[in-house]
């Protein structure tokens, strides 16, 4: 690589900072840019309904795919590194395929190939940071690490909206020269990811204590080596009601949610007489990312600090779900008023995001502490808000094109309700979880005894303590 000489002081550079830069750089890979995907698509000839579906089958296949990456980043032995830099290879070239597409109603079936390669790739970004990040941390410290990663992660959204907003702006109506940010972006993620720790494996699927530190002390004060770690079988943890309420919560959520932006936008913009975005809908698009992103950034910080001072993650998780139907109602109150109005609800948005972002990776530790299932959960629950994200983004566009703004809108605002009265009443607090026994929750799982040492671990100063 041309930036060989910066590999001595990289490697000077504390873990911490480390998973901040790649998390920056994978933020940048985010569905943001589908949006623009989505307008030059339109603007050579496709019809919303044809948009939609291409941009639903990186959702569909990742619903199928997410679940068993999970899987596979828990039980696999290979360095869970090498995955995330090839998914976010595989990622980024797919993503930018739409560029290959010529002009007319025509090479629908280039877009569907590289949607489904793209949702089988970007399936492992988020169960390979995760799983690293509790390898390197442990479970002491994966909420103040997962804070950092959450927060630079929304920090790269912004600047990849701000730069493929301007690019697209600037070229219009040739915005193609956008997509080079998505292949910046996953030049500088496997660049950073070479410096990342590979921690302990054991450690990063959800077990209790490192394989190597399965160590028992005899009477004369010899070690012995205990059992190795067993997982707990599936169902244990997936027919667990939490996780069901986190499955049925999350995918209301984002089917409410998805397609909210993407008709703001049109709403913002308007239309050309051909149907493609206008010229001043793209920085109009390009800001309501910015707003959402940056309240993102803001509320993953407060969010992190609230768990410090020892609030739970229900009343939280109950804030950001309230957050969406309040934006549908004030977006339909607000489509005939000017576009400062409509762009202020991008601030709900991100307050919304922010701390659901957050405490969805909180939640899913809490559950599957000691299971060895970390990562399983992680992808079931991330394919579940796949498939509403998905379902949102087909069905939404389709009730735009035939019936109108406001009935796609409308319909968001009756699904958002579901996901708020589900958690509120079926959700228990799971902060806590991960210090209590779990002896009488796990099936054929061999704990442990209570004579081994304990994981000693030094509480990290990371980029997030510096900004706060």
């Amino acid at each position: 690589l041309p930036f060989g000489k910066l590999t001595p002081y990289l490697k000077m550079v504390s873990a911490e900072i480390i998973f901040a830069l790649v998390s920056f750089s994978l933020g940048q890979l985010g569905d943001g840019l589908n949006i623009f995907q989505g307008i030059y698509l339109v603007g050579l000839g496709w019809n919303e309904g044809a948009v939609g579906i291409a941009l639903s089958l990186m959702g569909f296949t990742a619903l199928l795919i997410q679940p068993f990456a999970g899987d596979l980043v828990d039980k696999t032995r290979a360095d869970r590194r090498t995955f995330l830099s090839v998914a976010a290879l595989l990622t980024a070239g797919s993503a930018m395929a739409v560029m290959f597409v010529h002009e007319g109603n025509v090479d629908h079936w280039v877009i569907w190939i590289t949607k489904i390669v793209e949702g089988l790739s970007s399936s492992f970004i988020g169960p390979c940071i995760a799983a690293l990040t509790l390898a390197s941390f442990g479970p002491d410290h994966f909420d103040s690490v997962m804070a950092t990663n959450i927060l630079f992660g929304h920090i790269g959204s912004v600047v990849a909206a701000v730069l493929a907003g301007s690019i697209a702006y600037y070229r219009y109506p040739d915005i193609k020269s956008c997509f080079y940010v998505i292949a910046a972006s996953a030049f500088l993620a496997v660049i950073f990811v070479r410096f990342l720790p590979r921690g302990n494996d054991a450690m990063g699927r959800g077990f209790r204590k490192s394989a190597d530190q399965q160590q028992s002390t005899s009477l004369d004060g010899s070690e012995t080596s205990n059992t190795q770690n067993v997982a707990s079988n599936y169902y244990t943890v997936l027919a667990d009601r939490k996780t069901l309420v986190i499955c049925l919560t999350g995918f209301f959520f984002h089917f409410a949610n998805a397609n909210v932006l993407l008709v703001l936008g049109e709403i913002m913009g308007g239309d050309n007489d051909d149907g493609s975005a206008s010229r001043s809908a793209i920085p109009l698009i390009g800001a309501a990312i910015v707003t959402a992103q940056a309240t993102m950034s803001i509320a993953t910080v407060f969010g992190g600090r609230m768990t410090e001072m020892g609030i739970g993650r229900k009343p939280m998780f109950v804030l950001a779900l309230a957050t969406l139907p309040l934006r549908c109602a004030l977006i339909l109150l607000w489509q005939e008023s000017s576009n400062t109005y409509l762009m202020l609800t991008q601030i709900l948005d991100g307050i919304g995001g922010g701390f659901f972002g957050l405490i969805h990776p909180y939640m899913v530790a809490d559950i599957s502490f000691g299971t060895g299932r970390f990562n399983v959960l992680m992808g079931l629950t991330g394919a579940c808000f796949g498939l509403g994200a998905t379902l949102s983004n087909l069905l939404g566009q389709y009730l735009v094109e035939y019936f109108g703004h406001s009935v796609s809108l409308f319909f968001s605002l009756v699904m958002s309700v579901i996901p708020l009265f589900l958690f509120a009443i079926a959700m228990p607090e799971t902060m806590g979880i991960r210090e209590a026994s779990l002896e009488s929750k796990l099936i054929g799982a061999k704990l442990p005894p209570s004579t081994e040492k304990e994981v000693m671990m030094v509480p990290p100063q990371t980029p997030y303590d510096a900004l706060v």
